[in-house]
């Protein structure tokens, strides 16, 4: 018999917020963002709650107008690690960038992640999108939008079989006949291609989940197939329930048009719920928020979309300028969606960023109306559960202690963890090492 469907849900670890003013709350700690004693309890706070995982994005540029918690933030192979110490079952995930890093020392950092958890690793792979990230790693360019994808399929390609270097039980350990390691279970990979040449073996052993889940924020067309292809679970985007349907639908007829069980691939759109303790409050309290953001915090989003552009060099009632080639080999996804709202509604740069700097979302009301909300979008195909932003501070424990319970009671979030693993969290299967078969038919 089936297991019924349970909403997944996730939490960003995000310091002092998510915008370019969300920090100066009064309830704010402005050193949040690399405040251990901070991520520690709101760990403790999501783990409590029975949340999949916890969530770390990340960026490896900056300028002095990036948002603040950008500016000033822990590295998020590094934070995990220390969260690792302080939980028990919520899985944690590291985002990590496939075009400034080594796969050999990304498949350790996760590996050794995934052992210091008990099983509980899981990677966000991104290409980075703002190119004078090159500058920083000794590079005179950026990748184009499809080469950095090219390189992200055969980076992954490298990593997973660099996990698949051990064999279960290739860890021997037998002191009485002196054998560490069983020869025949520990493999090279010898990969050489376009991008990568590696020698492996990778020196540590398999992980307790076989290999970290693998996240993934496809939303261009190459970023689509990419996810549909690869990953397990996919943290994106939606306006509203409308655009999480369409592009749920896609991405699912896209992984099913790759052979795979689109059961088995997690949409996840990120949401910013503000609960109160009725609908009244809970707009007092988006009210709050909208106070103490400014035309500069849609101004920052939209730089950020569109690869770091300054947009205060032009007349705010104006008809929006011409950029559509800046942003396209950076996030393209965020960039079409921009311009395509400009071409329908005929938007000045002012209009676009008010509505990027105070965003209301569909997620704002009493704990019932946000439930009713989130099983909405579960159960007409938005959503196969949530990333959480924590707009104002103590949201989170409001959503984990009224909101959680009345998802519980209508069956749709677990009451307790069914497992010990990120993987058992999201009822996902172990992988098989590729090598199994082949050292099982040279035993025979």
């Amino acid at each position: 018999m089936p297991q019924p469907r349970h909403i997944k849900l996730g939490f960003i670890l995000h310091g002092v917020g998510r915008t370019w003013n969300d920090w100066r709350h009064p309830d704010r700690d402005v050193n949040a963002s690399t405040s251990l004693a901070h991520y520690q309890k709101q760990a403790a706070t999501a783990e409590r709650g029975k949340f999949d995982f916890l969530f770390v994005a990340d960026s490896l540029s900056i300028t002095e107008k990036s948002s603040p918690h950008y500016l000033n933030r822990f590295e998020p192979i590094t934070i995990l690690s220390a969260l690792a110490a302080t939980t028990s079952r919520i899985g944690l995930v590291a985002t990590l960038t496939v075009s400034y890093s080594e796969p050999f020392n990304v498949a350790r950092q996760f590996a050794s992640l995934d052992h210091l958890s008990g099983g509980r690793a899981g990677w966000n792979i991104v290409t980075s999108w703002l190119g004078d990230t090159a500058a920083n790693f000794s590079k005179t360019e950026h990748p184009p939008h499809a080469v950095r994808y090219r390189i992200a399929g055969e980076y992954l390609d490298v990593v997973q079989g660099l996990w698949d270097s051990w064999e279960e039980g290739a860890h021997v350990g037998d002191k009485k006949s002196g054998r560490f390691v069983d020869p025949q279970r520990l493999h090279r990979l010898d990969h050489k291609g376009e991008f990568f040449q590696v020698r492996g073996p990778l020196n540590i052993k398999r992980t307790p989940q076989g290999q970290p889940v693998i996240f993934q924020a496809g939303a261009s067309d190459d970023g689509r197939n990419f996810a549909a292809k690869r990953a397990e679970v996919i943290f994106t985007h939606a306006d509203d329930a409308e655009a999480g349907r369409a592009y749920y639908a896609d991405v699912k007829a896209r992984a099913r048009g790759f052979g795979r069980d689109a059961d088995q691939l997690f949409i996840l759109p990120g949401i910013s719920p503000i609960v109160g303790e009725t609908d009244e409050d809970a707009e007092a309290r988006y009210r709050e928020v909208a106070a103490l953001e400014s035309i500069e915090t849609g101004l920052g989003f939209l730089s950020r979309t569109f690869n770091d552009h300054d947009f205060r060099q032009y007349d705010l009632d104006a008809p929006f300028p011409d950029v559509e080639h800046i942003g396209l080999n950076s996030q393209q996804s965020g960039t079409l969606r921009i311009l395509k709202q400009v071409r329908e509604e005929n938007l000045t740069l002012r209009q676009v960023a008010e509505r990027l700097a105070t965003p209301r979302g569909a997620f704002v009301g009493s704990p019932e109306t946000v439930a009713d909300r989130l099983q909405a979008w579960f159960e007409s195909g938005a959503a196969d559960g949530f990333v959480i932003f924590e707009p104002l501070p103590g949201q989170l424990d409001l959503f984990v202690d009224k909101v959680i319970p009345i998802l519980q009671a209508r069956g749709l979030f677990r009451t307790d963890y069914d497992g010990t693993t990120f993987r058992e969290h999201l009822g996902l299967p172990r992988p098989d090492n590729r090598y199994s078969r082949t050292s099982e038919k040279s035993a025979a």
